[in-house]
């Protein structure tokens, strides 16, 4: 089965069926050597339709049990193509538009998109960062003056978080880039996330943020004085960083218009998977993607 596809055509053909979809998730999840995921050590046998049977618990199981696809009553093939929409797509894709595309209803849709970000959270662009590293934190939504008179709140402009909720990165220029959403931007915060993500011989680019002192006890730091008008200072510099919360602003401005602070996180991840894999191949992209189902999400956890 070729699966070297570069586009919605592409995809189709490589995955004509429902059986092709799961035979490339099964070999994806275990490469050949089935591991029960109600006992690892356990033999394995394999069923009719699909199905496998744990001899240790008793228990039958297929390639979805365990993944973000357990009990969905929506086929694979549609599954596949929500994937391939979903990650190519630069600025993300609303559910009301992926329910059209792939014919599902738009409550659906909605949750399928929700899986799929659980699974854009992927360990392997997780590690720790080095070299010159740029840090910086921004704040997601909307701003006071562009709200009706009624709906404005007093003393929330600028970095107040009475409205907008803080999301803080580090990025290793030319390389990959780390998110999360934060609960402030105090020196403390900000540092425990960068001594856990930045090696220790590594240089730091900040703005002049007082949360920023103290980093030249381990690491070479620079800093721009953005207050000043000042954005470049030598190798000094936050445009990387700064060019990427731009992108996702304005993707999250122009397809989901308002994201509730509950999911943030997991809409920090799309656009960091999909920044992330900027540099492969679609279909890599796509089995990367795959690789990490390996979790489930429950509509009651999600909405909860």
């Amino acid at each position: 089965m070729d699966t070297n596809f570069k586009s919605i055509l592409d995809l189709v053909k490589a995955f004509p069926d429902e059986q092709t979809c799961i035979d490339h998730l099964t070999a994806l999840r275990w490469d050949g050597n089935v591991v029960s995921p109600f006992d690892e050590i356990s033999i394995v046998y394999k069923c009719a339709g699909n199905k496998y049977k744990c001899k240790n618990t008793g228990k039958y199981f297929n390639v979805k049990t365990g993944t973000i696809f357990e009990d969905t009553k929506i086929p694979l093939r549609k599954w596949f193509m929500a994937l391939y929409i979903f990650s190519s797509h630069k600025k993300g894709i609303s559910s009301h538009q992926l329910a059209k595309d792939i014919d599902v209803t738009q409550k659906s849709a909605w949750f399928i998109l929700h899986r799929l970000r659980y699974a854009f959270d992927h360990p392997a662009f997780q590690k720790s960062l080095s070299g010159h590293v740029e840090a910086d934190e921004t704040y997601i939504g909307g701003e006071e003056k562009n709200k009706h008179a009624s709906k404005k709140i007093k003393g929330s402009q600028g970095r107040s978080l009475k409205t907008k909720a803080p999301v803080f990165g580090v990025m290793e220029r030319g390389g990959n880039i780390i998110a999360h959403e934060v609960v402030n931007v105090k020196k403390k915060t900000l540092r425990r996330i960068i001594d856990f993500y930045v090696d220790k011989d590594s240089t730091i680019s900040t703005d002049e943020l007082n949360s920023y002192n103290g980093l030249s006890k381990d690491y070479t730091h620079l800093r721009v004085n953005h207050s000043a008008k000042q954005y470049v200072n030598g190798m000094a510099h936050t445009n990387d960083i700064e060019c990427f919360w731009s992108h996702m602003k304005r993707g999250v401005n122009g397809i989901y218009h308002w994201i509730s602070t509950k999911h943030l996180q997991s809409y920090v991840d799309e656009y960091t998977l999909r920044f992330n894999t900027r540099s492969i191949c679609t279909c890599n992209r796509f089995d990367l993607i795959l690789e990490n189902m390996t979790k489930r999400l429950r509509y009651q956890d999600l909405i909860a």
